[in-house]
Order: structure tokens, then sequence, then C-alpha cells
């Protein structure tokens, strides 16, 4: 049987949630899984949590489908570097529906099929690619090499034999030639051909006249100079001349050309410069150092044959081969395009239908499997008023398997904490993530979501007031909210997801904004006359620099400030004292808020202790004091302390300074200057307001402490002691065969009563309370110093940026005003919305979590987090 219990889904509290139990029969096990992530509506417990990961039921089943995605993340891959779009398709009919095993195994085949193929057909690429990259290398060698030997054949340098070595002819050893006087290390650069070293030097001084590329017949006797030839990065060259040059002293001749166009190498993936390059060096033993250099510094070596014909015969041959691996390269290209573009088009319906089975099977771990029934055993939290859509979801499940076994469920009693479970919309979201961000609720705790829809846009615009700022940023929200579906790409992007899922907050803030600063009336640091005003300006001013008093009219403005006061001189000294007053008050009054939300606390959890013994006397403190400041300040506003009587004379003294007051208060009890006095028996007032606040202290700090030592004692003395810590619920009444299952509870551990814990604790909330009492009174001026700064920085930029331009005459005076109005807009964009509006979303986001939430949030809830292939989807997606 069900119990009945109170249903409610107002946003003032977490929802009443259920322990339910859930007896699944092995066959629809799977169906119901899914079946309940579709609707996301249960959090289950983990039954095996002694149980390591890789000793589960079914983690086999886990690690199929991590095999399956991994080959998907494969194919992804491939379609992205290959620049295929991916179809934004999802197959609703397989992704939406319970899937059976058949069409699991058919799509794995599909994925498996799909994967070979592209595997074989990347690996040919690949091979092809590396083929078609020693050809081009190749291509340029030959091209170096018989480029070089050309001009050696003009200035009849040595010859080349066969073998790679330079013959000599029957001159003399040791005569000399016109190349005797190159340098050692002699450096010859061309628009497209460096060298190092001479051919001198590695000949080691048989400096003798050649026929070069002659036959054997012109050989005299051969001394050995080989050659070695190949390709190396560009941005390496020059480490491999100065390495060469130090290790084979200067035996060497060293020639390399930069080439031009970029080679793609499929090693590094991407397009790299190289340099062909050709080192001549004596004898066989400096060849092999030179080419273990050169392979040590990434160099591709090549032979070529010191034949001009048989170069030429390589060339055209290469060229040719190069031709047709072009061609190969190509049609395979296309292949795999054409095999990647049919992936691409069930890549997304396969992805979801993986995570949502690997997390079917990770839920299906958290059970425990009962033999004799041959059933899994679930628990699992869920609201209550969501139970009879989670019987109707087990029954769809148990049709989609086409089982005639149902799943039985049951709801357990528990005196386990549940999970905090806040049903939010598109609009109270964003809110709720504010107060989140403090601390989640605790179960059936009230919810300062609630009140944060209406308080913390409005002390917002307290310290944005401005029509025009907030006309722009209701219209920046308001396009948020009209077109959040085509924008919804927006909560992917990181830097843009904050202002998207605050859009709602944004928009209040803005209209708030709209209204305060119609009550301030500035917009865009401008006043709006949109009443007759209280005072009148005299008709002759008497000059500039001449100071004039306005006249009090009648009656007063209708509706926020007089415009007047935006062109008097003590406008300042005006604003001040009336947003620093009415910060106060707004401040005395939310945190009163907050101090009477302690009540429904105390009634929920039953402990009526708290509103005597803690709510009443500090609600009874802070209007003794702060309560009493928040008199004085409206009696002081309803005052004319300039009326006159009959007679003439004033009939009140100066306005008293209400800090004064407060301050002689505390120094000077039951004495009030006159000066200082506002009203008869003011001082006799004060006295016993403040004897009364300093009663509530032992109050708050000695009477519910004894009460629960006193009530402790009595539990005690009555012989009671502590009930069992093991709970058991026995299920021997259910319909699956009389069988008995016993689910142990969570321990109920309650600590031995310590009156010394209790009381260092009861001491550090009064003194807090106490002392917060006035700090967080004064941190509600905030409020005064953020509008002041944000009305005064409108006025800056108004006055210095755009009013120069309207004052200007002349032709110019058409575009200073456009230049102006661009530079006074963005600007005010800029700094005044972005940076300011910063900076109040954050002074407001302080209020609430310092000085309201602090009076009667704990935040020590767990956030109710239900299995549900949306989330995991949406968390798979970011």
């Amino acid at each position: 049987m069900l119990r009945v219990r109170p249903k409610t889904t107002s946003i003032f509290r977490s929802e009443v949630m259920s322990l339910v139990q859930l007896y699944i029969p092995s066959d629809v096990a799977r169906f119901t899984v899914s079946q309940l992530g579709e609707m996301g509506l249960v959090e289950f417990r983990d039954l095996n949590a002694d149980v390591s990961a890789f000793q589960r039921s079914f983690v086999s089943d886990v690690r199929r489908f991590d095999e399956i995605e991994r080959k998907l993340r494969y194919l992804r891959l491939q379609i992205e570097r290959s620049d295929v779009d991916i179809y934004d398709f999802l197959d609703e009919d397989f992704a939406g529906r319970s899937r059976g095993p058949r069409d699991i195994d058919e799509m794995e085949e599909r994925i498996n099929a799909h994967e070979s193929r592209v595997l074989k057909l990347t690996a040919a690429y690949k091979s092809l690619q590396l083929k078609h990259l020693e050809l081009v290398e190749n291509k340029h060698v030959l091209e170096e090499v018989s480029s070089l030997f050309s001009e050696i054949t003009g200035r009849q340098q040595p010859s080349v034999t066969r073998g790679g070595s330079i013959g000599r002819s029957g001159t003399a050893a040791g005569s000399s030639n016109r190349y005797d006087t190159a340098p050692l290390l002699g450096r010859t650069d061309t628009s497209s051909r460096r060298s190092i070293g001479s051919m001198d030097a590695a000949r080691a001084g048989d400096a003798l006249d050649f026929d070069v590329e002659a036959g054997p017949s012109s050989i005299g006797h051969d001394i050995n100079v080989g050659f070695i030839t190949g390709v190396i990065s560009r941005d390496r060259i020059s480490t491999l001349e100065r390495v060469l040059w130090r290790s084979l002293r200067g035996n060497m001749f060293l020639n390399y050309i930069d080439i031009e166009e970029p080679i793609h190498d499929p090693k590094q993936d991407g397009p790299i410069y190289k340099s062909a390059f050709i080192v001549f060096a004596h004898g066989e033993s400096l060849r092999d150092r030179a080419t273990k250099i050169a392979e040590s510094l990434g160099a591709t070596l090549y032979h070529v044959d010191s034949s001009a014909e048989r170069r030429q015969e390589e060339l055209i041959d290469t060229m040719s081969r190069i031709d047709d691996l072009h061609q190969i390269l190509e049609n395979n290209n296309v292949a795999r395009i054409n095999e990647l573009t049919s992936v691409s088009e069930q890549i997304n319906t396969w992805f979801t239908v993986v995570r949502k089975e690997k997390a079917t099977y990770h839920t299906l771990n958290l059970c425990n499997y009962d033999a004799n029934r041959n059933c899994l055993i679930a628990e699992g939290w869920c609201a209550t008023n969501d139970i009879a859509a989670v019987q109707s979801a087990l029954h769809i499940a148990t049709e989609d398997a086409g089982s005639n076994v149902p799943t039985v469920l049951q709801e357990l009693r528990t005196t386990k904490e549940p999970p905090t479970f806040i049903r939010t919309n598109r609009f109270t979201d964003g809110f709720q993530n504010i107060v989140d961000a403090y601390g989640v609720p605790k179960a059936g705790e009230v919810n300062p979501g609630l009140f944060t829809c209406i308080t913390f846009p409005f002390l917002f615009a307290l310290m944005f007031g401005d029509l025009g700022h907030g006309f722009l940023m209701t219209i920046c929200a308001g396009l948020l909210c009209f077109y959040e579906r085509k924008l919804a790409w927006l909560a992917k992007d990181e830097s843009m997801r904050m202002f998207y899922s605050g859009r709602y907050i944004i928009l209040l803030m803005g209209i708030f904004s709209m209204y305060t600063g119609f009550l301030y009336n500035d917009i865009f640091s401008r006043a709006m006359g949109l009443f007759a005003s209280g005072w009148v300006w005299p008709t002759d001013s008497g000059g500039e620099g001449v100071i004039v008093e306005a006249t009090k009219l009648a009656h007063t403005y209708a509706i926020g400030i007089d415009p007047a006061w935006h062109h008097a001189s003590n406008s300042l000294l005006f604003t001040n004292s009336y947003k620093m007053k009415m910060s106060i008050v707004l401040g005395v009054i939310h945190m009163t808020l907050g101090i009477c939300l302690q009540v429904p606390n105390a009634l929920h959890f039953k402990k009526r202790i708290n509103i005597i013994h803690v709510f009443v006397p500090q609600i009874i403190f802070l209007f003794s004091i702060f309560g009493y400041l928040v008199f004085t300040i409206l009696f002081k506003w309803s005052t004319d302390w300039y009326a006159r009587d009959a007679s003439g004379e004033l009939t009140h003294i100066s306005p008293p300074s209400l800090l004064n007051m407060l301050i002689y208060m505390f120094l000077s009890p039951g004495n009030v200057s006159e000066s200082e006095r506002m009203f008869r028996g003011q001082a006799a007032l004060q006295t016993f307001l403040l004897l009364i606040a300093l009663v509530c202290v032992p109050w708050m700090l000695l009477v519910k402490p004894l009460i629960l030592r006193r009530e402790h004692r009595k539990i005690i003395s009555e012989g009671y002691g502590r009930i069992s810590t093991h709970v058991r619920v026995s299920t021997e009444d259910d319909v699956m065969g009389g069988a008995v299952v016993l689910t142990e509870q969570e321990e109920m551990e309650e600590d031995d009563f310590d009156f010394a814990d209790i009381m260092i604790n009861q001491t550090i909330h009064t003194i807090e309370f106490c002392l917060n009492s006035i700090s967080n009174t004064a941190s509600y001026l905030r409020l005064w110093a953020l509008s002041l700064a944000h009305a005064q920085l409108s006025e800056v930029l108004w006055t210095m940026i755009f009013l120069p331009t309207l004052k200007m005459s002349g032709a110019t005076q058409p575009i200073a005003i456009v230049c102006g109005f661009s530079v006074w807009f963005n600007l005010t964009f800029g700094i005044l919305i972005g940076m300011e509006g910063l900076s109040a979303f954050l002074h407001a986001l302080r209020l609430h979590w310092v000085e309201f939430n602090n009076k009667f949030y704990n935040g020590t809830g767990v956030k109710f987090e239900p299995f549900s292939f949306k989330a995991i989807l949406d968390e798979a997606e970011e």
C-alpha cells in the first residue's frame, strides 16, 4: 500500500519525496530502466556500494557500449578531419523508444562495418600519402642534383663517377688552378640555392682539372669523394650546416635549395616547408658520419645516380608515378568521403542510443539481484506526486518487453534525509540557480528562490535605476527570451551561457530598473518633466554665477523625484540623503522578512521552541534598535521642518541628525539634546527600547539551551534509552510469492546530549546575530553608494562626450553629433550597462547570500538528481 502523504508543487518548499522499492523481473529490467530514464523521475540508490565496479553484474555490457562509443568517436573525428558536414538529424523512432537486443545488435554490426571500411580506406590513404611524399621529395632531390651538376659542368669541376665518387685526371698532385683561392668555408648565395664549404676542401687539397660526368676512360685514379642527398625540414637546415661543419671539420661541401611549395606530410598531418640538400665528403667514414647526422635531424635520404641519363630517366619515371598516385589518392579520398557521409547521417542517432544504453546498464549495476525471484531489486527517491507517473512508465515497459510479469513498486517508510527537489520552469530556473550556488535547501526548508524572484531584481534596480539604461537592458533580454529557441546554441558557448541561462533574470532587472529610474526621474542622467513641478525658478536669474533659490509651490510632484532638483546646485545633497535613508528602510524590511521566515521553518520541522526563544527575541532586538531608526526616518520625512505658525515663527527646530541620535542613544541613554529632539517622550522611549534590546540578549543566549537540558533530563529520568540504530522494513505482505525481503535503513545515530556544545553553539549564534544586525544594516548602504556612482558616471558621459557636440555650430556639427553619439552609446553600453550592471548584480547577490539568507536558511540539502537521459545527453554535449 502506498502511504498517503501531503503533496505540494509550490516553489516555497521542496517536493515531498518518497523512497520507493522496485521488484523488476530480469527479462524486463532493461526496458524498465530505459523507460524511467526517458521520464527522468527516479534517483536510484546504489545498493552495491561495497562491490567494486569490475565485479558488478552488467560490467560486460558497459564495456561493450564503451567500445561502441569509442568507435563512434573515431568516426566522428575522421568526419571532422575530412570537413564532412554532420547532419543535425535524430531518428526519434529509433532513439526515443525502447530498443530490443536485436536492434542493438544490428546497430553494432553497422557501426563495425563502417569502422572497418573507414579504417582500411584511411590506412590505404595514409600509405599512399607516404608514398606520394617520398616521390615528391625524390623529384625535388633529382632536380637539385641535376641543377648542381649542370653548374659544375659549366665550371668544369671534378667529374663524378657512377659510384658516387669524384674522379681525377692526370694532372700532378699539388699543382694549383683558379679554384685554389676559394675559402675553406665559402658560402655562395643565389636566389634559390645556398652552399657552404668548398669543393677544394672536399678534395682535401687535390686541385685538378676534370671533365664532369666523363666516362671511365677519362678517370685517372679515384680520390673517393662521394655525396649524399636528401630532404630536411627548412627550420633544421641551419642546424644541419653547423653540425656537419663542426663534425667533419670543414671537409665537406653542402648545397641546398628551398622547396617553394609546402609538402603535405601525413605524419605531421599538415603542410611542411622543406629543403633539398646534397653533401659532398671525402672518404667512406665521413659520408657515413654525415648520413647519421642528417638522419638524426629528421632528414630523409635518397639515392641519386651519378649518371645524367639515368637521373633524367628516373626523374621522368618519378613524375609519371606521382601523376598516377595522385589519381589513386583522389579516388581513395572520394570513396572515403562517401563512406563518412553515409556515417554522418546516422552518427547523432547512434551516439544518442549508445549513451542511453550505457547509462541504462550503469543504473542496472546499482540494483541487487534476487536469484530466488529471478528479479532485480532497486531503490530510489521520487516525488510523491510522481509515483503514479512512475507506475505508468513501469506498465509501458512491461508491454514493450512482451512480458506478463509486471514490475512491483512499493513505498518504504524511512528516516533518511530525502534529496531536495524543487520544480522550476524557464522563468524560475535562473533564480533557483542563484540560491543553489549558496546552498541547496534542506528537504522541507523554506526556499529563498521564491522571494529572490522579486527581491533580487528590485535590489539590483535600486543600484542601477535609470529609465534609459533599464530600457536597453530590457530590449536585449527580451530578444533573448523571444528568440530563445533560435538562440539555444548560446547555451553551448562558454562565454554566453551565463547570459542565456539568466535571460529572465536580466529581463526583470531591466524592467525594475526602468521602474526605479522613473522614480529617480533619470533617463540617461536627464530629467523628465512628466508632471507639474512643485518648484518654480525665478524669471530673473541675476546673471551667471549668481545663486538663486527656487520657490516652493502648494503642490508636489506627482510621482518620483521632482525634476527641479536635477538643475539645483544642492541636488547631490538631496539625493544622497534621500537614497541613504531609503537604503536603510528597505534593508531593515528585507532582513525582517528573513527573520520572519524562521516561523514556517520551525512549524514544518516541529521545533516550536525556535519560535518563542529564537524568532521572538531576534525580531524584538531588531525592531527595538533599527525598527526605531526606520520609524524616525519616516517621521522625519513626513514632518515639515520649515513650517511656520500664524505669527511667522518656525514651528520646529532644524531637522535633527539621525546618525547622532542613534549614537547617543547608546552613549547617553535617557538624554536627548534639544537640537536632536524629534517628539515628546523621545528620551523615555529610547531608554525603554534599549532595555528591551538588552533583555533579548540573555533570552536568545540562555533560555533555549536550558529548556533543551530540562527536556533531556526528563527523558532520562523516565527511563527512555536510545532507540535501536537498525530499523528494518519487512515486505513479506507483498504480492511476490510471500517471500520476505528486508531492506536495511540508514542508522538513526543520535549524538549524546552535550549541554556544553549546545551552549557554545547558542553563544556563537547570539553574538553573530547581534553584531550582524549592525553590520548587515550598514551593508545595505551599498544601495545608495552604487546608485550615486551610477548616476554620476552617467552624468559625466553625457556632459563630457555627447553634450559638447550638441553645442557646436558650423558644417561639421552633424558629423560631430554622429561621432559623439557613437562614442557615447558604446561607452554607455559597455561601461554603464556592462560593467556597472555586473557590479550591481554582484552586490545584489551578496545582499541575498549574506544579509538575507543567513537569517533563516541553512542550505545543507542534497540536490535531487534523477536518472534522466536528457540530463546525460546534455552533459555529454557540453
